[in-house]
């Protein structure tokens, strides 16, 4: 063999392992970019399912595995769900993906009576009522997510009842204390 043909063999050889590595690399890369919230009825696989891709580069996308696990967990609704999701809220704020106040805010938002878009260290006359209209708005949004994680996710619908009634009860008192207030400004 001569010098030619032994450089065309090793460059050749050369080319084949750098395109295999670039390969490699490009499809791990590939591998740990795509993020697909899970898919299929069973909610202890598709927890675990979004775990692995939270940990592997989906952290950003946290909202969308929430949402889809939520809507799994309505096809086998059951009061053990809540303490599923519980699970997985403190799981995710031990891995950094959510503030401890998120966590809870976020497990009260869907499984808790209380109101997270009502709580308020301000003065209701100064900080709320200008923003009634706002304020209950974000509350019927929040009974929404109520009703999918009291009722179609937990079938509990007791304290669904509950949070409902104290819906209505905010809005009476809100609607009278800004009433108050107004005149007190006057």
């Amino acid at each position: 063999m001569n010098i030619a043909t032994k450089t065309l063999i090793t460059t050749g050889l050369a080319g084949a392992m750098l395109a295999g590595l670039l390969t490699a690399c490009s499809s791990n890369q590939t591998r740990a970019t795509v993020c697909s919230p899970p898919k299929g009825p069973n909610l202890d696989e598709a927890i675990a399912k979004a775990r692995f891709d939270l940990e592997t580069g989906c952290e950003r996308q946290f909202d969308a595995y929430f949402t889809r696990l939520l809507t799994i967990a309505e096809g086998d609704p059951k009061k053990e769900n809540k303490a599923v999701f519980s699970d997985f809220l403190v799981w995710a704020n031990d891995e950094g993906l959510l503030s401890k106040r998120k966590a809870r805010e976020t497990y009260t938002r869907y499984f808790g009576v209380k109101y997270v878009s009502l709580i308020s260290d301000y003065s209701v006359c100064a900080q709320t009522c200008p923003r009634q209209q706002d304020v209950m708005r974000d509350m019927s949004s929040e009974l929404h997510d109520k009703e999918q994680g009291l009722l179609k996710v937990s079938e509990d619908r007791l304290e669904y009842y509950r949070a409902n009634r104290l819906y209505q009860e905010a809005e009476l008192v809100l609607e009278a204390t800004c009433t108050a207030c107004a005149e007190d400004y006057e």
